[in-house]
């Protein structure tokens, strides 16, 4: 098994918010919603690990997306301050996506989905 992510650089300790198990699962919930759609993890997987890709490499490399949907995607992405958009003043316009230092620290919380999702094998039930 291979992991999704590379070693990412530690968060500043910050005392940790209490839960009831309500709360919890509303920001579970609302971390989840972020994510929602068919071609975002698609996406973020193919920016994890500090990687910069071109709108138009994203496009080639992701079979079956739209452009509209790949621009309709990206621009939630970074709205909601996951992935960074930048513009480069040049004719033709050139656009990169990376993911923020925020939208990097997904990857980890992503791989653990992985192994737990392995471990189902292990767990079921007859």
């Amino acid at each position: 098994m291979t992991s999704t992510h590379q070693q990412v650089s530690a968060a500043p300790l910050v005392e940790r918010k209490a839960y009831t198990p309500l709360t919890a699962a509303i920001d579970v919930e609302a971390c989840l919603s972020l994510l929602e759609g068919r071609w975002k993890l698609v996406i973020l997987f193919h920016l994890f690990g500090g990687k910069v890709q071109r709108f138009s490499d994203l496009e080639k490399c992701i079979t079956g997306i739209s452009q509209k949907m790949l621009a309709q995607q990206l621009r939630q992405l970074a709205a909601d301050g996951i992935v960074e958009r930048t513009v480069h003043p040049q004719m033709p316009p050139r656009v990169d996506y990376r993911m923020t230092a925020w939208g990097q620290q997904l990857c980890p919380a992503l791989d653990g989905l992985l192994k737990w999702a392995e471990l189902r094998e292990q767990y079921s039930i007859q």
